[in-house]
């Protein structure tokens, strides 16, 4: 057995295909009714299909769980987030952990938390 894909739920589809490509270049794989697959395995569901399939709300910034990627120039990300989303939601501003790693943590368009750090 083998992990496929992970799967957001998002609000407006059109607006997260061009979030997750205008920053981490993530281009349309597959699409289908409200389903729409990624590269790199990500998908992006309707949140009206999720909420019928389940009968459960949704629960944004639940922080139960984040998306993560690897960024070696994270100050030139950093600036295009801020460019091109400015308005974006931040867990916690550039920094530097302990041990080296510099990380941003920052909320997508519809609350699902996503971690940018260097490569360890």
């Amino acid at each position: 057995m083998r992990l496929r894909n992970i799967l957001i739920v998002v609000k407006d589809i059109e607006r997260s295909i061009r979030f997750y490509h205008d920053l981490f270049g993530l281009d349309i794989v597959l699409g289908n009714d409200g389903n729409i697959i990624l590269t790199e395995g990500l998908v992006l569901q309707d949140e009206k299909i999720w909420k019928d399939f389940l009968g459960k709300t949704i629960i944004p910034e639940s922080n139960s769980c984040e998306l993560y990627f690897e960024e070696q120039n994270i100050e030139r990300f950093v600036e295009k987030l801020e460019r091109l989303y400015p308005d974006i939601q931040y867990v916690n501003r550039l920094m530097t952990h302990s041990w080296g790693q510099k990380v941003v943590r920052f909320y997508d368009l519809d609350g699902n938390l996503i971690e940018v750090g260097t490569p360890m």
